[in-house]
């Protein structure tokens, strides 16, 4: 497995892992459900690959994939990364908005350390930038967690290019973790220019379009009843259709290199700069085995071109997510 630097120091292996999916049931659910027993070996079987870095959230379950990481890394947590969110208020175990202030910084903190079963986390990211709060007040508490000696290193998710240069003037910004992929570029144009500026590591979660840019399913009958991307408008209707094109190039590039669909889409984010880490999401040992070997994959030229020109900046047919989902990212 290669390593790249995020910012501030922070080394990790070219690819993490996205823990979202693993959990049975939850909250949000991609596909059949989870066995976690398999999930579990899953992130043993990253380890022996040599990936150290493992993004999970209190939000996803809500608190049962925390769960579920530290088990998995109990006795095997030397060496490795461990990255989780918080920035949301609950009520009875639901979600009932955003919560950016200091207090809920430090106590959610304290949460997640108990069930990831750790004293100090590598990287905690703000989930969601919440616009009633001022970012420097996020981030000054995130900085006292660092002197506290919880957390080693700060993140964002899905902040805007003025909120990274306000955090960034409180305190070391390591990470942005924010949607990147084939289908989704739009960050090329302000915020990944001002992530490196301000020499902040890149993280793209949904690397792989949901699924989608794996060529796994070319309907949306092949998805259960109860799976989150039903009510994503990039599945939906004539959007899905038009976004078959997406796959079909990345197809061809596979076939080029006798690779998957998943390592070529991998490949070509690992392609865009040396400060940048997917975090695919996996549940099962095959699909995260299969993925790992993207580090290996060089694209030439003619390949790129090829992608660029099948997806390129805004191509993607339909937003990525429902209104209410768009009103929360990029602040």
């Amino acid at each position: 497995m290669q390593y790249r630097e995020l910012g501030h120091g922070l080394k990790v292996s070219a690819l993490g892992v996205g823990c979202m999916p693993m959990i049975k049931g939850g909250n949000i659910v991609y596909g059949e459900d989870a066995d976690p027993d398999e999930a579990i070996k899953t992130i043993h079987r990253a380890i022996d690959l040599g990936i150290n870095f493992f993004d999970t959230a209190q939000i996803y379950g809500p608190f049962q994939n925390e769960e579920l990481v530290g088990q998995a890394i109990k006795g095997k947590r030397d060496g490795l990364i461990i990255a989780s969110k918080f920035g949301f208020k609950f009520d009875n175990g639901n979600i009932v908005g955003v919560d950016g202030s200091a207090t809920n910084a430090k106590t959610a903190v304290e949460g997640t350390l108990k069930r990831l079963g750790i004293d100090c986390l590598d990287l905690y990211y703000q989930h969601r930038v919440d616009p009633n709060i001022p970012i420097e007040e996020t981030v000054g508490a995130m900085a006292d967690l660092i002197t506290e000696g919880k957390i080693k290193h700060i993140g964002l998710s899905e902040a805007g290019p003025a909120t990274l240069r306000r955090a960034a003037a409180v305190a070391p910004i390591s990470a942005l973790q924010s949607e990147y992929s084939l289908w989704e570029r739009d960050i090329e144009d302000e915020i990944l220019p001002t992530c490196r500026a301000l020499g902040i590591g890149f993280v793209p979660y949904s690397p792989l379009g949901r699924g989608f840019l794996t060529g796994a399913f070319r309907s949306l009958d092949a998805l259960p009843d109860n799976d989150w991307r039903r009510q994503d408008p990039r599945f939906q209707g004539d959007n899905f259709a038009a976004n078959l094109a997406i796959v079909d190039a990345v197809g061809e590039i596979a076939g080029k290199h006798n690779a998957s669909h998943a390592q070529i889409a991998l490949a070509w984010i690992l392609a865009q700069g040396q400060d940048i880490v997917p975090i695919p999401g996996f549940k099962r040992r095959v699909t995260m085995e299969d993925s790992a070997k993207a580090s290996d994959i060089a694209l030439d030229a003619s390949d790129l071109a090829k992608l660029d020109a099948a997806a390129p900046r805004g191509g993607t047919s339909g937003p990525r997510y429902g209104e209410r989902g768009m009103k929360m990212v990029r602040l």
